[in-house]
């Protein structure tokens, strides 16, 4: 286990939050396969050692419609965005007069974008092979905040109140979002 998911798990205990116990690998592989996400090495190693629950959690074991919504929430923000807020950045080309063809180009382009996974909330952290350290944004449409360099980080944050002042590693996208490069 690294020592950013330890700080992370003595956080969560620090504060008393319930954890139920950990996914098995072929849980994990199977909660994977499921919805087509792979979580990060980080992601998966704190889900394989703990379930953090209650409200804002994510139960990987639950109801599948639910986990779809929250998987999609990134993605059906930015398109929100593009079809009520003007939302539209350069690297997409010229925008498409007609909303329909705006979208689809849209979602073809996020397409290209690192992926999101939920971790609690509408806190999201990367999916995949995500950079080791790699921070939680808050998403909200395309109000994207860091909330924390890495998964520790975003805990004594969010549960202890204690500010993170380091910089996170920039991703593709959403930190561009972060600093407000295209708003």
């Amino acid at each position: 286990m690294g020592s950013v998911v330890s700080t992370a798990i003595d956080v969560l205990n620090a504060v008393r939050m319930p954890l139920g116990p950990g996914l098995s690998s072929t849980e994990l592989a199977n909660v994977e396969h499921e919805f087509g996400i792979e979580f990060s090495v980080e992601h998966a190693q704190l889900l394989g050692l703990v379930m953090p629950m209650g409200p804002g959690w994510v139960d990987w074991l639950g109801d599948p419609d639910r986990i779809r919504r929250w998987l999609s929430w990134p993605l059906d923000g930015v398109l929100y965005d593009v079809e009520q807020n003007a939302f539209w950045p350069d690297i997409w080309g010229a925008r498409p007069d007609e909303m329909a063809a705006a979208l689809r180009v849209a979602r073809k382009s996020m397409q290209l974008v690192p992926p999101l996974i939920p971790l609690y909330a509408h806190r999201y952290v990367l999916a995949g092979q995500a950079p080791e350290g790699s921070p939680v944004f808050s998403v909200y449409q395309t109000e994207v905040i860091y909330y924390g360099r890495d998964l520790a980080a975003f805990f004594a944050a969010e549960f202890l109140g204690q500010p993170d002042s380091k910089p996170p590693i920039q991703i593709d996208f959403w930190s561009d979002l972060a600093q407000g490069q295209w708003l």
